[in-house]
């Protein structure tokens, strides 16, 4: 059986098992408890389809697996393997529009939408291995971006647990994070988990061959696109003076602060 079709099944499989656990359970972030564990399986599947033995896929496979380590331990500590560890906009979701219309919600794009990017962002091993071969020095560059993009997200989630430690120890300064990493982007981690999978496609274009497994990158981006403006729409309604952080603070690429409007 080619690795494509037993991608296909995986993918089958984990978008019907997510979509039944969260009607069943009513809790509806089964996606985001396989986020980090499921494209370490589909890039594993291509590598291991080559029999571990193109250089390429071996290193995009190990890449993978510390982005899923990293992010693994991440959301464990913040509770998220937890009964009651749903994502909080879900609730402010289901708040904002009719019961039937987040159950449609829930299965097309919680489920099958989310599923099938997962996929969809693990596929340019698929055209490295079509194309095997060739390990050179675009490789090595690409590996040490993807690596370097890895130790800033986590630099960045380490500051988001440490502020919110002191928030909920009442000694943070601010009522949000707008230190460090965030004093240059409103959502750094959410720059660096977009770039790793961006540097992921770039080995496919490396690889050669067609190079429509691009795709999921652009429709990860796209996804990281609605999830900021309804973030950022949940963080307004709690903090006014969260405006004036959207102001002068770039809102994902990380860069210089604009400076303070003066008042009065």
């Amino acid at each position: 059986m080619d690795a494509l079709r037993v991608c296909l099944y995986v993918f089958a499989g984990a978008t019907l098992g997510t979509w039944l656990l969260s009607v069943l359970t009513r809790e509806y972030s089964w996606v985001d408890r396989i986020w980090s564990l499921i494209p370490i399986a589909y890039v594993a599947i291509f590598a291991g389809a080559a029999d571990w033995a193109d250089a390429r896929l071996d290193v995009m496979c190990a890449l993978v697996t510390g982005w899923g380590i990293r992010l693994t331990f991440n959301f464990a500590r913040k509770g998220g393997y937890a009964r009651g560890g749903e994502d909080y906009r879900w609730a402010v979701l289901r708040e904002r529009i009719a019961p039937w219309q987040f159950q449609v919600f829930n299965f097309f794009f919680i489920s099958l939408y989310q599923n099938a990017i997962l996929l969809l962002i693990t596929l340019p091993a698929l055209t490295a291995l079509q194309n095997r071969g060739g390990f050179g020095v675009w490789d090595v560059v690409l590996a040490v971006v993807f690596a370097a993009f890895l130790a800033g997200e986590t630099v960045a989630d380490q500051q988001q647990w440490e502020f919110h430690r002191e928030k909920h120890a009442g000694r943070a300064p601010t009522r949000f994070l707008q230190t460090g990493l965030f004093r240059y982007s409103r959502h750094p981690n959410f720059f660096f988990e977009q770039a790793q999978w961006w540097v992921i496609a770039a080995f496919g274009v490396v690889a050669g061959g067609p190079q429509w497994t691009v795709a999921g990158a652009v429709l990860l981006t796209l996804l990281f696109v609605g999830s900021t403006r309804f973030t950022e729409s949940i963080s307004k309604s709690r903090y006014p003076e969260y405006a004036d952080y959207q102001r002068r603070t770039s809102a994902v690429i990380p860069w210089r602060p604009r400076r303070a409007p003066v008042r009065g």
